[in-house]
């Protein structure tokens, strides 16, 4: 069973944040992972940007799982943000998106990487989480809903 406690820690969750733009977004991503694993933000913001050339990682219904794989990075990790207002990011059902959940893996991560991405993408696309996630008014509250996920029972 994957544990989320692995990928993410209360520091790398942000709540109700102000942004205005995809770009922005993944700025904020980029600058909440940095501190996380202590790289440069830029890296990974280029690691992200190219994602996204290849196509939006907008998933629907509000969600953007941004992803790739940095080189020296010895796990997996992730970093979340809920936004304050919902801003464009060109996904598959053209809505705006107001939840990210960034995962950056080891460029050898292989299947553990996109198992983690398939069950984060499976788990943000339940309307309860949704719920949840979109009501919750502090990181720590975020938090603790994606940690106590099941992922196993995910389908």
């Amino acid at each position: 069973m994957i544990d989320m406690r692995e990928i993410i820690t209360p520091d790398s969750v942000l709540a109700k944040l102000k942004i205005n733009s995809k770009k922005q977004l993944l700025q904020a991503l980029s600058e909440l992972a940095a501190t996380q694993i202590h790289r440069d933000e830029h890296e990974i913001l280029n690691t992200l940007i190219e994602r996204e050339r290849l196509g939006s990682t907008g998933i629907g219904h509000g969600v953007a799982i941004p992803h790739g794989k940095l080189n020296g990075l010895s796990r997996i990790m992730g970093v979340f943000i809920q936004l304050a207002k919902p801003v464009e990011f060109e996904s598959l059902d053209h809505s705006p998106v107001d939840l990210a959940f960034m995962l950056l893996a080891p460029e050898d991560a292989g299947a553990d990487h996109l198992k983690i991405l398939s069950r984060s993408a499976r788990f943000l696309k339940k309307e309860t989480v949704l719920s949840s996630l979109r009501l919750s008014l502090d990181a720590q509250t975020i938090y603790n809903i994606l940690v106590t996920i099941e992922y196993e029972n995910i389908s």
